[in-house]
């Protein structure tokens, strides 16, 4: 047996397949089976206890049919659309700054990663403490009172802020390792032809730094459409479904109205857009990103 293990370790060809064996074996069950299984139910009725009945197109009829998953379907596209605007714009200024090597740049930038790393259970009770109209920061220091997380003028307002904020340090990190292989002579030869800091901001760090941008509002937008944590967080998508999103009506409709077939259907609309947006921004990638190649 010994012999037998020592010859397989002594074959890289072998001896590779041992070690990504445990990766490919866990994809292979946690992800490949259940993709094609909720592709099934996504055509099925099952409520978890009775048997699983085939129901053809009825699923992604009744969704198409109901104008709470309209409402649902708008809320996540203004949800991710703000949050990538935002969350890619204000790390990019953010960026340009403490690239200058102004002082106390690396307390700004640890201070700006922090919200990153932190657990969103704790964010949502902080901000949830934030927004509250009574006791909250912003009603105190502003004396101003808002229902924020209440008011479905307000709410979706709000989880975007808390959103940005948590996005900042992130992208601002990848934004500053992009910039740091920018040569400095390009700057310093801007300088020399009068370029002022907007200018060699537009002509010069967008140009170089725009196959990293077009990376982050990829990755931006794909994590913004998939938001659960803080919806069931602060909000539970209210008021009267005003930050109700995809991910969150995939969760309710699975383990709360029981009605899986109803969840898989929205959760491959969801896979849908997202394949579809991904595919546009990917198309665009020759006008967006300078120097591409064809």
């Amino acid at each position: 047996m010994k012999k037998h293990v020592e010859k397989l370790l002594n074959n890289p060809f072998s001896a590779a397949w041992i070690f990504i064996f445990p990766a490919i074996f866990g994809t292979l069950i946690f992800v490949i089976i259940p993709i094609f299984c909720s592709l099934g139910l996504s055509f099925s009725q099952w409520d978890l206890l009775n048997p699983i009945k085939f129901v053809g197109l009825f699923n992604y009829k009744n969704l198409l049919c109901s104008e709470l998953f309209y409402k649902i379907f708008i809320n996540t596209i203004v949800f991710a659309l703000s949050t990538s605007v935002f969350g890619v714009l204000i790390p990019l200024v953010l960026a340009s700054v403490l690239n200058n090597k102004i002082r106390g740049s690396e307390f700004y930038k640890s201070a700006y990663f922090l919200p990153f790393i932190t657990p969103m259970v704790v964010i949502g009770i902080i901000w949830a403490w934030i927004f509250d109209p009574n006791i909250g920061f912003i009603s105190q220091f502003f004396k101003i009172h808002i229902n924020w997380l209440y008011d479905a003028n307000f709410a979706m307002p709000a989880i975007i802020i808390v959103s940005v904020w948590k996005l900042i340090g992130y992208n601002m990190i990848i934004f500053l390792s992009s910039m740091s292989s920018i040569s400095q002579s390009l700057f310093d030869a801007a300088k020399i032809d009068g370029a002022g800091y907007i200018q060699t901001f537009k002509n010069v760090t967008i140009p170089l730094l725009s196959p990293t941008i077009f990376f982050v509002i990829i990755i931006t937008a794909i994590s913004s459409f998939q938001v659960f944590d803080l919806i069931y967080l602060m909000t539970q998508g209210g008021p009267f479904d005003s930050t109700n999103v995809l991910v969150y009506d995939i969760y309710k409709n699975a383990f709360e109205y029981f009605d899986v077939g109803k969840a898989s259907a929205t959760a491959y609309v969801l896979f849908g857009v997202i394949l579809i947006l991904t595919l546009i921004q990917w198309s665009l990638r020759k006008k967006l990103v300078y120097s591409e190649p064809d």
